[in-house]
């Protein structure tokens, strides 16, 4: 019997230290996986805020780039257009900006003709949101920019598509809807529209 329990004593014994042995191999191999996955984590995380940055400036790019080609195909047909709409412009000048009052302005294209002055706002996408803050900068305009004072200012927004009616707006408020389509723009106001003069 003592030898039947000193046998099965050092099995149980050899098997508790079989057991710690692999539990701790197990404990190894689950902390090193910890590990090795914060390290991915880690590594993923820094792929992917690398690769929002660079999708973010692409996407910065193109919008710029299309911007501009917006911008030109208006001002190429600016003064036509708007001789069309009665008011004879003969020169346009782009990329107006400067700093009055601590203040920074902007405005992407300025027709004029020594009485009447029609200010541009270019978007790729109209939005209301972009009316909006085109109104608050028509009604500062004179403000920051005095040689105007005496001229009769209009506003124009000159996109290429529009959401949510924002053109239904921006002639709600009296300003001008210049579409740029193919290769060439448009004045898409209902025919006896009144601008709004600011």
């Amino acid at each position: 019997f003592q030898a039947y329990k000193q046998e099965n004593d050092r099995i149980i014994k050899r098997n508790q230290e079989e057991f710690q042995a692999y539990k701790r191999e197990n404990d190894r191999m689950i902390q090193e996986s910890r590990e090795e996955l914060k390290a991915f984590q880690q590594e993923a995380r820094a792929i992917r805020q690398a690769s929002d940055k660079r999708i973010k400036y692409l996407d910065n790019l193109f919008t710029s780039q299309w911007g501009k080609l917006v911008e030109s195909l208006v001002e190429g047909d600016l003064i036509k257009l708007l001789n069309q709409q009665g008011i004879p412009v003969h020169d346009v000048c782009s990329r107006r900006h400067g700093q009055k009052n601590g203040q920074n302005y902007e405005f992407d294209l300025i027709a004029r003709n020594g009485v009447e002055v029609v200010v541009v706002e270019v978007k790729t996408t109209l939005r209301p949101d972009d009316v909006k803050h085109f109104m608050k900068k028509l009604n500062l305009l004179k403000t920051w920019m005095p040689e105007y004072q005496e001229n009769t200012v209009y506003g124009a927004m000159a996109w290429l598509q529009e959401h949510a009616g924002a053109s239904v707006m921006a002639e709600k408020y009296g300003l001008f809807n210049i579409r740029a389509t193919g290769d060439s723009a448009s004045i898409l106001n209902a025919q006896g529209f009144q601008p709004r003069q600011f």
